[in-house]
């Protein structure tokens, strides 16, 4: 009886993702115990976040893929009505309008669309496979553009670079001509004096800071300075677990979440970069094999989506902190101390896992 609950509990859980998660998360526990200042309290917040997201990602990889093309529609109605809510009545937290309180909890919607709209946009293109135009692009980047607008507005700038990244990469796989690429990013170049005159002022003093960090060192630029060090500091080899002196001593700000990676460096240096580096690889080879191999153009594009999305997390952060990208606010996938983001992380992968393990039903 045991065995076969056992049986039933990972029929749908992909062993190879499985094992590359976990090994994430232990490295995440580690680095979160020292970049916390060794709380105990911290890292069983966290333990108690990577359960409620397990439990997502279990429930995900069950769900069989002709329910997941059904729910596509629905839950990216429900995102943009509760992004609406959030403009209309938000909770203000740091000067940014990006909560909504339901009385028994409080949510964050932008998260959200960063899975419905890939599902959406996935479903749309496999309805018009056979007669697909450049109307249904048209139509498709539209169906983008409204969220992130939303979610710009908030003002958070990181969620809404991954939602436009999510949806791109559904755009391109769907077959998304190159012409209509180079002609967009012209436009793109040519618009920048008026998006930039959109941005906010704290927006854009971090592209300046990311052009010249030294200009405020004490301000803007502090986060990118103390993470830089701590990046060099590290060496080949690093200072060693609990031994990193830039989060220690308190230099290093958003130590657990946004920087956490450069406690990591720090601490276990290039080698230990290069094992996460080599990891997250694995992680991304392993979606894009699953994309390869999908049924359907909805699951294809689906898994190729949440894949790359994957990997736009951990450039994005790590260009972040290593002072090549600006600070926008993105976590570093499995490792950051976060639980909404990791819900949404772990929900993509048992998309991937589900995506996988139904493959044969779908085929016979």
């Amino acid at each position: 009886m045991i065995n076969r609950l056992l049986v039933y509990l990972v029929k749908h859980i992909d062993r190879y993702l499985m094992g590359l998660v976990a090994a994430l998360l232990i490295m995440g526990l580690i680095t979160l115990f020292s970049a916390s200042g060794e709380s105990v309290e911290r890292v069983t917040g966290q333990i108690i976040n990577i359960c409620a997201a397990l439990t997502v990602m279990w429930i995900a990889a069950n769900v069989p893929l002709h329910y997941l093309s059904r729910i596509a529609l629905p839950l990216y109605i429900v995102g943009l009505v509760l992004l609406v809510g959030v403009a209309v009545a938000g909770e203000v937290v740091n000067g940014a309008r990006r909560w909504l309180n339901l009385g028994f909890t409080r949510i964050q919607p932008s998260e959200l669309m960063k899975i419905a709209v890939p599902l959406l946009l996935a479903w749309y293109f496999d309805r018009y496979e056979a007669i697909l135009k450049p109307r249904n692009f048209v139509f498709g980047a539209v169906l983008v553009i409204v969220p992130v607008l939303l979610i710009a507005r908030q003002p958070d700038l990181g969620t809404a670079l991954l939602v436009t990244a999510a949806g791109f990469y559904v755009l391109f796989l769907a077959g998304l001509s190159w012409k209509i690429l180079v002609g967009v990013g012209m436009l793109g170049g040519a618009s920048l004096p008026f998006l930039w005159s959109m941005l906010h002022d704290y927006q854009r003093q971090r592209v300046l800071t990311l052009l010249d960090p030294s200009q405020d060192p004490l301000g803007a630029g502090y986060h990118t300075i103390q993470s830089t060090i701590a990046l060099g500091s590290g060496g080949f080899f690093g200072k060693g677990w609990l031994n990193g002196t830039q989060a220690h001593l308190d230099f290093l700000p958003e130590r657990t979440t946004d920087f956490i990676f450069a406690v990591y460096s720090e601490e276990f240096g290039m080698v230990g970069n290069m094992v996460l580096m080599v990891l997250f690889l694995l992680v991304i080879g392993r979606g894009l094999v699953i994309a390869a191999n999908a049924p359907t153009l909805f699951t294809r594009l689906l898994a190729g989506a949440i894949t790359l999305t994957f990997f736009t997390y951990a450039f994005v952060n790590m260009g972040m902190v290593s002072g090549i990208l600006p600070v926008v606010g993105v976590p570093l996938p499995l490792i950051s101390y976060g639980g909404t983001s990791l819900v949404t992380i772990l929900f993509g992968i048992g998309l991937l896992m589900s995506i996988h393990t139904h493959r044969r039903l779908v085929q016979t």
